[in-house]
């Protein structure tokens, strides 16, 4: 007898996390945070209403491409050509510090021997911290008007490029993880990506270009229909083909399709109101159901605070040292490295390639979930003092 218990869990599953995320809203607070709690609270460490399925396992897959579809989409080329080598070298040390601080810090809790495995365990926990939420630091900063000043416009061209480094190093780390694959043919697989990537790329942007400048207006809500197959043309290529995460061939579709400047909003904006309405909340609360705290010990709790302390201080130190070179000020410095500090979308989708590679242990998940929460929570308050606290000395 066929079973109809998954729409069900669907409806659950919008209620609320819909309900949680108003209230993560009323304080604040990132509706992504809302949406885990309510996945925490359905699963196996709440009330045990719901349990994983392949059908949320598929939809989740589903909702963490259409995000980097969007994030792509949404990349501000102009911005990153303004404030070139700057936001590059701050992105730079803002994704390799924190990858060797908080990878650093899992070998130290759980590493038993120096060898290519738990290397591995140690350098996706790393990755998972390496990539920025822009977005949670945009919102603060437009808040307080602050949004369009050098640091402003620094913190948002270091925040895409250090998702494009992070999600590179991803792609490595997903092609040297399969043991039957030699490291030379995992360089070769990604760099034939990236060409495969320029040149669809460029044929796909001309077309997409001469169909936006001919449609009937009527009409052009096709070319988000087309916008999205193409996305999942590119996902499919990427992890099928090239050995590269999904999510790194959907991002670089979206990259691809940024600067069409009449039909750009227009795809974000028709893709979005699906991700946001379905997709996105069975991703986050997935993100929660598999959140088992049962196995939350003192030794992963104290993993969990150390953990916590590296993910802050890295970013604040890797970005803030490098916005210091290139000439910003004090204040300024310490600003952007705070800014960096925040943690969202994309770490939780790393550590949910982490946990399908094998390379991340579920005991340790719910530690690397609480640190996501608490980076995310902590950037709008540090960002507020940056600017309270009066000026630094020998600016």
């Amino acid at each position: 007898m066929q079973s109809f218990e998954f729409l069900l869990a669907l409806a659950l599953i919008l209620i609320f996390t819909k309900i949680f995320g108003i209230m993560t809203a009323k304080v604040h607070l990132p509706q992504v945070v809302g949406a885990i709690i309510a996945g925490i609270l359905l699963g196996p460490s709440g009330f045990g209403i719901l349990e994983e399925s392949d059908f949320l396992l598929k939809t989740s897959e589903i909702g963490v491409i259409m995000l980097m579809f969007i994030a792509g989409v949404d990349t501000d080329i102009n911005e990153l050509k303004h404030t070139g080598i700057k936001a590059f070298f701050i992105a730079v040390l803002g994704v390799f510090v924190p990858i060797l601080g908080c990878g650093g810090a899992y070998y130290v809790f759980f590493g038993n021997a120096f060898d290519f495995d738990n290397f591995m365990r140690a350098a996706f926990v790393g990755v998972v911290f390496a990539a920025t939420s822009v977005s949670i630091t945009v919102e603060t900063l437009n808040e307080m008007g602050k949004l369009k000043t050098t640091v402003g416009t620094t913190l948002l061209s270091a925040a895409i490029i250090d998702d494009i480094i992070g999600i590179v190093v991803l792609s490595v780390l997903s092609g040297l993880g399969d043991s039957s694959v030699k490291p030379a043919l995992v360089i070769l697989k990604i760099l034939l990506f990236f060409v495969f990537t320029l040149v669809v790329g460029f044929l796909v942007y001309k077309l997409f270009k001469r169909i936006s400048a001919s449609i009937n207006h009527k009409y052009k809500r096709r070319i988000a229909v087309w916008a999205l197959a193409f996305c999942f043309i590119m996902a499919y290529c990427a992890e099928k083909l090239f050995g590269v995460a999904d999510i790194t061939g959907a991002y670089f579709a979206g990259v691809i399709l940024c600067n069409l400047t009449e039909m750009r909003q227009y795809i974000a904006k028709k893709i979005t109101v699906a991700s946001y309405v379905f997709f996105s909340p069975v991703f986050f609360a997935g993100i929660g159901l598999k959140t088992n705290l049962s196995g939350f010990n003192l030794h992963i709790l104290t993993f969990a605070v150390v953990l916590i302390f590296m993910a802050v201080i890295t970013k604040i130190v890797g970005c803030g040292m490098a916005a210091r070179t290139c000439k910003l000020s004090k204040r300024e410095s310490l600003t952007v490295g705070v800014g960096m500090v925040a943690r969202g979308e994309v770490a939780l989708m790393v550590a949910q390639k982490g946990i399908g590679a094998g390379y991340i242990d579920e005991k340790v998940f719910p530690a690397i979930v609480l640190c996501v929460v608490v980076a995310a929570l902590a950037t709008p308050i540090l960002l507020k003092l940056c600017y309270k606290t009066p000026k630094i000395a020998t600016e």
